[in-house]
């Protein structure tokens, strides 16, 4: 199954909702594709919204580090939105947490490209070891 990708704007930052598998072949060079034509029309404060992405394998990984790259090279900035726990873990685990800002919140995403608005940031680690303890045992009243 390759990538979808579908292109909308919001308060003239461009988000990419992704679905699919971000794998090996078609579906990763159609997310590097997508960005490099972004970053050659000026369009370099992107957000990608993972919420659909059921696989991401070592060369969408490699994908997603060289989109980050290629629009830094730009001038702006690429930031993730919606990772699954799976997905969150494997940003831990590679170490790319220290590399993305990552967002659950679309609109604190959204608010991470002005300064003047306050953002709440999203620890990938703090979410992995919160999954990892399981659900909050109930107190009794």
């Amino acid at each position: 199954m390759s990538i979808q990708v579908h292109q909308r704007e919001k308060e003239g930052i461009r988000i990419l909702d992704l679905q699919g598998h971000l794998t090996i072949g078609d579906s990763e060079a159609s997310l590097r594709a997508a960005i490099a034509a972004l970053a050659e029309a000026g369009a370099v404060h992107i957000i990608l919204n993972l919420a659909g992405v059921t696989e991401i394998d070592d060369d969408g990984l490699g994908a997603l580090v060289s989109c980050y790259a290629r629009i830094a090279r730009s001038g702006g900035a690429l930031k993730l939105l919606n990772l699954n726990p799976h997905h969150s873990s494997l940003m831990v685990l590679t170490k790319l947490d220290a590399v993305f800002e990552v967002f659950t919140d679309e609109h604190a995403a959204v608010d991470s490209f002005f300064p003047d608005r306050a953002v709440r940031h999203y620890d990938v680690l703090e979410f992995v070891q919160e999954q990892e303890k399981g659900p909050a045992p109930d107190v009794p009243k």
